[in-house]
């Protein structure tokens, strides 16, 4: 009886729990599959070694991506289009320090968490890191 009162006990953390509760819905920047491979060891990504720099690297995504990093092994890698405006000329966000901006509307969003003040964050991409090489993708 108690190998069943356990087994039952279990059940719920199998379900319970999702292995990627990573959410990358927004309404103004469409979802594309890619994936990146960046070798801090080049000149034009050595920045990234250090905490609070940041990189533009084009090419990727829906007007590209800001790679950030974080501290320690922490990276977070954000579409540079601007999250709460509709795709259009203005529409690609600049690195200022810590933050993005989204020149549409003078917007500022944090590297470090995505968040600003409108309703939608930027749109995160996840980042794997194996020693001086960090992989991008969606």
């Amino acid at each position: 009886m108690k190998n069943y009162f356990l087994f039952l006990l279990t059940i719920p953390m199998f379900f319970g729990c999702s292995p990627s509760n990573f959410n990358n819905q927004n309404p103004y920047i469409p979802n594309y599959t890619f994936t990146i491979d960046i070798n801090m060891d080049l000149p034009s990504y050595s920045n990234l070694q250090y905490v609070s720099n940041a990189i533009y690297y084009a090419g990727q995504g829906v007007r590209g991506i800001i790679i950030f990093n974080a501290g320690g092994s922490n990276y977070n890698a954000f579409d540079a289009a601007c999250p709460n405006q509709a795709l259009g000329a203005c529409s690609t966000m600049t690195i200022k320090g810590i933050n993005a901006v989204c020149p549409c509307d003078g917007k500022e969003y944090s590297l470090f968490t995505g968040q600003g003040s409108l309703q939608y964050p930027l749109k995160q991409y996840r980042v794997e890191v194996n020693g001086n090489m960090l992989r991008v993708y969606n």
